[in-house]
């Protein structure tokens, strides 16, 4: 997990995938941080992206760097507490004009049954489940 974390944040950007319907919804997303072993993401719970994942908690996420690109697949839990929130803002203190724990707009999810791999056109996939 701390292969793709470190990935994602060189990455800077990653897209996510989510399903509005029968629709796919892809954005990009820029936070990624562990708390408590877990891999979390974060962003507005007003958004659409949020109502999307509450519906379809079902999403994959994208990105590429030095020639390598990484997918990642798995469901994303909300964890509501203010310790998970206030970790992950504490990552990215460039959004503390946006959100702050607690705030009732901030939410983050982890991942849980995520299947991770980073494949390039030159060497083997490497895969990851966590």
């Amino acid at each position: 997990m701390n292969t793709v974390n470190d990935f994602l944040k060189q990455a800077g950007v990653y897209y996510l995938a989510t399903a509005e319907g029968d629709q796919p919804r892809v954005r990009p997303f820029g936070t990624v941080n562990i708390f408590e072993g877990k891999l979390y993401i974060q962003t507005g719970k007003k958004k659409d992206v949020a109502k999307q994942i509450e519906a379809n908690p079902k999403v994959e996420i994208s990105a590429f760097k030095d020639g390598k690109w990484i997918r990642v697949a798995g469901e994303l839990v909300e964890d509501d507490r203010i310790e998970a929130q206030k970790s992950m803002l504490d990552a990215y203190p460039e959004l503390a004009g946006m959100y702050q724990p607690g705030d009732g707009n901030t939410v983050v999810y982890y991942f849980r049954n995520a299947v991770a791999t980073i494949s390039s056109f030159t060497e083997a996939p490497v895969v990851i489940k966590f």
